[in-house]
C-alpha cells in the first residue's frame, strides 16, 4: 500500500455513489491495521479548495476531503491506480479542512 493509491469500493450498497477510496496515509505508519482514506464520489459538484477533481478509469470523480475516515486495511484490496500527481491539491484540501486556509 502506498500513499495516494486508489482502491475500488467493494461494498455493493455504496459503490455506485462512492466507487473508489484514495489512501492518504503515509507509509511510515504501515504497521497499523487501518488506513486513512478519502472517499471519491461520482457526479458531485464540490468546493474547489476543499475537494479535488480527478479522473480514474475514465470516470470523473471528486475527492470529498470533508468525508475523510479510516478503514481496515483488508478492505483495500483492489488497487486501480495511484494519484500522486494530485498530491499538492490533496494535501492543500486537507490543510484547508483543518486550518481554513
Amino acid at each position: 500500500m502506498a500513499q495516494f493509491d486508489v482502491y475500488k469500493n467493494s461494498n455493493t450498497k455504496t459503490a455506485t455513489e462512492i466507487p473508489y477510496f484514495i489512501d492518504i496515509q503515509h507509509n511510515v505508519s504501515s504497521e497499523l491495521n487501518t488506513r486513512l482514506v478519502i472517499p471519491m464520489y461520482s457526479n458531485i459538484a464540490a468546493l474547489k479548495k476543499l475537494n479535488v477533481a480527478c479522473e480514474v478509469e475514465g470516470q470523473a470523480l471528486t475527492i470529498l476531503t470533508n468525508k475523510i475516515t479510516s478503514v481496515p486495511k483488508y478492505l483495500l484490496d483492489d488497487k486501480v491506480t495511484n494519484l500522486s500527481q494530485h498530491r499538492d491539491e490533496i494535501i492543500a484540501s486537507i490543510d484547508f479542512l483543518i486550518t481554513g486556509f
